[in-house]
């Protein structure tokens, strides 16, 4: 389990992180976010060969697992071959939990290494106009 808040993925900066996904398991990581509107963004790829991936949203941290919204289903993924990219927006304050699950591989742990952004919305004001 990896919590992350919106303003530690700021300063991520464009370095990429690793996780170490033992065989038959699978990490979490947790983001909470407070404001609505914004865009959770991810770049993922994993070696050896494929890792499945779900993100999940939860109200709060005392909200029962069996309540909380899949907002995409866990899919496998061949990002061992291609490199994984996705976003979800920010329609509720909550949790928004990136599941990279291993689960499947009975024998082989995966390195995942992945970029995560946060992109607040352009609001035009209409300052610049003359």
């Amino acid at each position: 389990k990896l919590p992350l808040t919106v303003e530690e993925i700021i300063n991520f900066g464009e370095s990429n992180r690793e996780l170490f996904i033992k065989s038959s398991t699978y990490s979490i990581i947790p983001i909470t976010v407070t404001e609505m509107g914004l865009t959770i963004s991810w770049i993922f790829s994993s070696d050896p060969k494929s890792i499945s991936f779900s993100v999940v949203y939860q109200e709060s941290e005392d909200t029962p697992l069996d309540q909380c919204k899949v907002l995409i289903p866990m899919t496998r993924c061949n990002s061992h071959k291609e490199t994984i990219r996705g976003q979800v927006k920010v329609r509720n304050a909550g949790i928004y939990t990136l599941i990279f699950d291993n689960t499947f591989s009975r024998f082989i742990s995966k390195r995942v290494f992945y970029h995560l952004a946060v992109e607040r919305p352009v609001i035009y004001d209409g300052s610049d106009f003359p």
